[in-house]
């Protein structure tokens, strides 16, 4: 939680800031009623919050569906008695209030005023905090503008999230831009949903805040060009997108299960429990403790900052998976971490790591690698745009998320070799490929030692 100045002497706001997620939510406070805007999976921070200033959560409001995390809206709203809010082109399933442009909220004596900017996605709106003296004070700008950048628009082309085309929802969002954001006053503060890292832009700035008029001088998107121009330019180079983000859209239309309750679903297992042998697992164990002893077929995702996001890329919303620790308190987090993206009921038992662990990873013969590469297949998993600079000449290009569904391209007539770019992915894609490939094919899982490598061909 990191405060925020205020935007007038009389009111309060306050962000809340989800590393592991890039995930920036705002409690907005004027008097002793509060606002809650794109609030995370976990409400508690937000309760604290109007504790501590003896005050009461009237409204939440919900910019759009979110595709990278769960939001807890409706637990909120169902705690609390708050109204929710949202556009009414969400077409939600939870009771709510419509907000589009013209739509206002009265918060002390503030005001809170939606305006439509489809672009990111066809149902996002932006909200307008109105001083007492009907100044225009901040934007809070969910995913449709951050600091440097603004808000994909290629993550609502499935058919379950709307089947709307990228370039459709990327003309919406210049005219969203330029006709709504950008007329705004120069000095308007501009509170995004996302930072540096997210995966709904691709060049945020490592800045959580800004101001309108600073956007409009340096962020790429807001300089002059025509909508074909700009169109071209936001869809270059988009980040891959994980598995479960149409999941979470459809799941956020709906509202989430209360956060406590459904991780105390989770099954808790005893360390010696018989394991379906059909069904994944994932191991969070740190890689050295995973190479030294694991489960057969195990796939090592390193609890770490970014465990959410890879979870949610490497395992579908519609699998099953057992989830290991080396210990209680470890496992707890990733329990929750998983929880975050709306995965804890995919987990069909969560345990500390057996003592009988049956199988080990081959060590890297690091050396050899530098002098010899061309005697192994060589798997570079890190994503396309990173891999344009290749490591290794002849190497294999397959991004971790898509690792599993193309196993079947690795040759095996070497050992296999894979790397990423600085040693977590290839962990997971190793032991992802220990898994596909035949007995006997050995992986070997160049790990942080990557990083003493050039962005040249090694020959």
């Amino acid at each position: 939680m990191s405060p925020l100045p205020s935007s007038t002497a009389s009111v309060q706001i306050q962000q809340f800031y989800d590393k592991g997620l890039a995930h920036a939510s705002y409690a907005i406070r004027s008097g002793r009623q509060v606002a809650i805007i794109d609030p995370a999976r976990d409400p508690q921070p937000y309760y604290d919050f109007a504790d501590e200033h003896d005050a009461r959560i009237i409204a939440v409001i919900e910019t759009h569906p979110h595709a990278d995390f769960v939001s807890s809206h409706l637990e909120i709203a169902q705690e609390t008695h708050a109204t929710i809010y949202c556009s009414r082109l969400v077409k939600a399933s939870y009771p709510h209030q419509p907000f589009d442009d013209g739509d206002r909220i009265k918060l002390g004596n503030m005001e809170l005023h939606a305006i439509n900017t489809p672009g990111h996605s066809p149902d996002s709106i932006c909200v307008l905090l109105i001083d007492e003296f009907a100044h225009t004070r901040a934007v809070f700008t969910g995913d449709t503008l951050f600091v440097g950048d603004v808000g994909r628009p290629d993550l609502r082309e499935a058919e379950n999230v709307g089947g709307h085309s990228r370039e459709d929802l990327a003309a919406q969002l210049y005219q969203s831009t330029r006709q709504k954001l950008m007329t705004l006053p120069a000095a308007t503060k501009v509170y995004p949903a996302h930072g540096p890292g997210s995966l709904c832009g691709k060049t945020t700035s490592t800045e959580l805040d800004s101001t309108i008029g600073k956007e409009v001088q340096s962020n790429y998107a807001l300089q002059p060009m025509s909508q074909d121009e700009f169109i071209k330019v936001l869809l270059e180079d988009q980040p891959f997108r994980p598995k479960y983000f149409g999941h979470d859209v459809v799941l956020n239309k709906q509202g989430a299960l209360p956060f406590e309750d459904s991780i105390r679903r989770v099954p808790r297992l005893q360390p010696d429990a018989a394991l379906d042998p059909k069904s994944l697992i994932i191991d969070t164990r740190p890689a050295e403790q995973f190479r030294s002893g694991h489960l057969p077929g195990a796939i090592n995702l390193m609890d770490g900052p970014k465990f959410e996001t890879w979870l949610g890329s490497v395992v579908g919303p519609e699998e099953t998976f057992y989830l290991l620790a080396d210990s209680q308190i470890a496992l707890d987090t990733v329990i929750r971490k998983a929880a975050k993206i709306g995965y804890e009921l995919n987990i069909k038992g969560a345990l500390v790591t057996p003592h009988q662990l049956p199988v080990t990873s081959p060590s890297t013969d690091v050396a050899q690698v530098r002098e010899r590469p061309e005697d192994y297949t060589i798997v570079d998993i890190r994503n396309t745009t990173e891999a344009k600079q290749p490591i290794f000449e002849n190497s294999l290009q397959i991004p971790l998320p898509e690792l599993r569904e193309r196993a079947h391209e690795v040759p095996t007539d070497k050992p296999v070799l894979v790397h990423c770019a600085g040693g977590y992915r290839s962990a997971a894609g190793a032991s992802i490929l220990d898994a596909a490939l035949p007995d006997g094919v050995q992986v070997h899982d160049l790990g942080e030692a990557i990083t003493t490598f050039h962005s040249q061909p090694v020959h």
